[in-house]
């Protein structure tokens, strides 16, 4: 009897565990990431990036604020697999940084990492 009560107790809490797993993820998670850049097409470019990611819904980013505001599936993206993309099209987040390559293939009006650049579109 005891290994019996013994089974339903670990198949219990294995269920229980399921469940409790499966209401911590959501399909509709909301983030705001700090994304370098400095012009619309850097907007085009950043969005565009996140949006190919598989599991993002929306992504609307911030010319002035540099805040790329995201609404993801977190069942089938993350945070990291969103910024590692964007970082892959050249521009760099708070926890990725795009390549010196990558970087230097982006049009020269969007090289945020260039103080001149950055001045000329202030003006």
């Amino acid at each position: 009897m005891w290994k019996m009560n013994m089974k339903k107790l670990i198949i219990l809490s294995g269920l229980m565990f399921i469940g409790i797993t499966s209401f911590a993820q959501n399909k509709n998670a909301k983030a705001s990431i700090e994304v370098n850049g400095i012009c619309m097409m850097c907007k085009v470019r950043i969005e565009k990036a996140a949006i190919k990611t598989k599991g993002v819904k929306a992504a609307s980013w911030n010319v002035d604020t540099h805040e790329l505001k995201l609404f993801y599936d977190d069942r089938k993206t993350d945070l990291k697999t969103i910024q590692t993309n964007i970082a892959a099209v050249g521009h760099d987040t708070m926890e990725f940084k795009a390549t010196d390559e990558v970087y230097n293939s982006i049009d020269d009006c969007c090289k945020y990492r260039d103080p001149e650049v950055v001045e000329d579109h202030k003006n």
